[in-house]
């Protein structure tokens, strides 16, 4: 008897009773595609007790969560697709709007246990996608790069908050130059490229993510992100250095936003289908590669953007301390 993948199944289950206990995953979920209404919900990382924790009438997306705060932009109280920064806690409580300035659909992250928060907004209609460093307590913000026509995007903080990996390229309108992963100093100063799309490639799409919002492993020092490459969306790899870059994961379905737990353990994926007919959430074990299907398609056709919270805080997220695309 072959007991190799029984063995692999148990371990599965050992090890996500351990992520049971310790985390949430919140994610986007579009709940009416007529009214444009998207929520949050939050699941355990076996995909059990899913659980909407907004229930507005409005565009709702999470993009980053520090310990067991939800960070997420919204466009309630305003204009549609005017997105502003709101908080709130993993059950819905304590929704409270952070700051005035109005935000680009970008992920975010936080670095000083949550204190400072790295966004891509906008001041005018001139001054857009540009990067800010908001004060979470007070809502003031400060304008770290001043690029007029460029594309400032998903800002990510190194570990020890002394740097910013984000997505650049210089000419917004520019759909014949891709998007790359740039790393600078956290005041802006000191830029440097990190990623290469290929030049060979032709298989994607002016609006398809070349180099998509980055992510930090904290316990192996890499950063990963999305990538259409060779036909498909999948997961990348690059070191701090950019010395080295490497093809993360092979799942057959195409791979895109993700989070990582704060222990490096788990890889949290929103995958979708070639036909973009379901987009769904994911859960893989590092150490083994076994993934688990954590979403359900009748629940929604579109179910993205996960991000790990943890229920005891005392760490920090995975990105702390440190799309119109496809979606819509």
């Amino acid at each position: 008897m072959n007991k190799g993948p029984f063995l692999i199944v148990m371990l599965m289950m050992v090890s996500l009773a351990s992520a049971q206990s310790d985390y949430l995953i919140a994610y986007n979920v579009l709940v009416n595609g007529e009214k444009d209404d998207y929520d949050i919900f939050v699941m355990n990382p076996d995909g059990t007790g899913k659980r909407n924790i907004t229930n507005n009438a409005d565009v709702a997306w999470t993009y980053h969560a520090y310990e067991d705060t939800v960070f997420f932009i919204s466009d309630r109280d305003t204009c549609k697709r005017c997105v502003y920064l709101y908080t709130m806690g993993m059950d819905g409580s304590n929704v409270r709007k952070v700051s005035n300035l109005r935000l680009e659909d970008s992920w975010m992250s936080t670095r000083n246990e949550g204190a400072d928060l790295v966004v891509s907004g906008r001041t005018s209609s001139e001054n857009r996608r540009q990067l800010f460093v908001i004060d979470v307590k007070t809502g003031n913000f400060e304008q770290i790069t001043h690029e007029k026509g460029a594309l400032f995007r998903d800002p990510l903080f190194s570990p020890d908050g002394k740097q910013i990996v984000y997505v650049y390229k210089a000419d917004a309108s520019n759909r014949e130059v891709y998007e790359d992963l740039y790393i600078m100093d956290a005041d802006g100063k000191n830029p440097r490229r990190l990623t290469f799309y290929p030049k060979d490639d032709k298989t994607s799409k002016w609006h398809s993510y070349h180099a998509g919002p980055p992510k930090w492993n904290r316990k192996e020092n890499f950063i990963t992100y999305q990538s259409w490459q060779n036909g498909k969306s999948s997961l990348y790899a690059v070191t701090p250095d950019g010395k080295k870059q490497w093809k993360l994961t092979n799942n057959q379905l195409n791979e895109g936003w993700h989070d990582w737990s704060p222990d490096g353990k788990w890889l949290a994926i929103e995958m979708y289908d070639k036909a973009n007919t379901e987009f769904g959430i994911y859960l893989m074990n590092w150490k083994t590669k076994e993934v688990k299907k954590l979403t359900d398609p009748k629940d929604s056709r579109f179910q993205q953007a996960p991000v790990f919270l943890l229920k005891n805080s005392g760490v920090g997220s995975q990105d702390s301390a440190e799309n119109e695309n496809r979606r819509r």
